[in-house]
């Protein structure tokens, strides 16, 4: 039976209020949680960009339920550093903590100072920071000298079982690509149901474990606002390909937004003041084979959107 579980957006809200907002999760009936990791927001209307780690610990410790963050080893975070946080959040909460690594976002790592790779390069990367990770874990003392570089690390204090190392991917051939190594899967939808062929490239290139969509909605009491909300939040967000993933500063995103109309938005967030439409709609994104499906409401209303799934989305789609 698929989980629905809450996606907490720590660019468009303060930790402070996220913390608030998945301890409501829980206790609405969401039975999971994951995060994004973000150093900057896509647009200066979200407005904010909490560490997703830090916060981790806090959420962990306050609620019961799993969760996951998804982030990008190898340029913001050295694979061994990265490690040593997943390994202390995972020994304080056993069997809780998922992490979903991705090539990354040249507008969370361009603040290194270091040139933004191209993606086969990325990806590269990431396969060693992969091997990294999983050698640490595994107790070993790792030296690597090649994209990323570590001189004698271990990690001290290790969980008893680490945690899963999710592949996260939009496109089938890197959904294909992440197969080869990746714990389980994670995608976000996207117009057409393309998410739905990034899963099966990723079945039917042997990925093992289960399936997790990041699912956009924008919920609210009246149509024209649910929409009006996912074109301020998330307009931004829309951009696929090279473009999303090249651009470094928020202001170069809403340069490159400002000519989308809100109807654009559709496609990319399932926009509706119906309950009922959108508890049809996630069941529908659960057929496609995802074993979990993590809801994140655009709009900035969160407690009222909790309130409402928890009461009338949430049991629909148990039933």
């Amino acid at each position: 039976m698929t989980g629905y579980g809450f996606h907490a957006s720590h660019e468009q809200f303060g930790p402070g209020e996220l913390l608030d907002a998945v301890r409501a999760a829980e206790q609405a009936g969401f039975t999971a949680a994951m995060c994004s990791d973000h150093f900057a927001p896509w647009s200066a209307r979200q407005g904010h960009s909490g560490h997703a780690w830090a916060w981790l610990g806090s959420a962990l410790a306050l609620t019961r339920f799993p969760m996951g963050v998804v982030a990008a080893p190898g340029q913001r975070y050295h694979p061994a550093v990265f490690a040593q946080a997943a390994a202390t959040l995972a020994e304080m909460y056993p069997g809780r903590l998922w992490v979903a690594l991705g090539t990354g976002q040249a507008l969370n790592e361009h603040i290194t100072g270091d040139p933004w790779p191209a993606k086969d390069v990325r990806e590269r990367r990431l396969a060693e920071c992969v091997a990294i990770v999983r050698a640490l874990f595994d107790g070993e003392t790792v030296s690597h000298h090649g994209l990323v570089r570590v001189d004698r690390a271990r990690l001290w204090t290790l969980p008893e079982t680490p945690p899963a190392l999710v592949g996260a991917a939009v496109t089938p051939r890197t959904a294909a690509w992440t197969a080869s190594w990746a714990d389980g899967f994670i995608t976000v939808n996207q117009p057409g149901d393309a998410h739905a062929d990034a899963l099966r490239a990723y079945r039917d290139a042997g990925g093992r474990g289960p399936a997790t969509l990041q699912a956009h909605v924008s919920w609210a009491d009246a149509e024209d606002a649910a929409l009006a909300n996912a074109h301020d939040q998330w307009r931004e967000a829309i951009f696929g390909s090279t473009v999303g993933w090249d651009i470094p500063l928020p202001e170069q995103f809403a340069e490159a937004a400002q000519f989308i109309d809100p109807e654009q938005l559709r496609p990319h967030v399932h926009v509706s003041a119906d309950l009922a439409a959108h508890a049809a709609w996630l069941a529908a994104q659960a057929a496609h084979g995802f074993d979990q499906v993590m809801i994140h409401q655009v709009g900035r209303d969160q407690r009222a959107f909790i309130d409402a799934f928890g009461e009338r989305v949430l049991p629909e789609l148990a039933s």
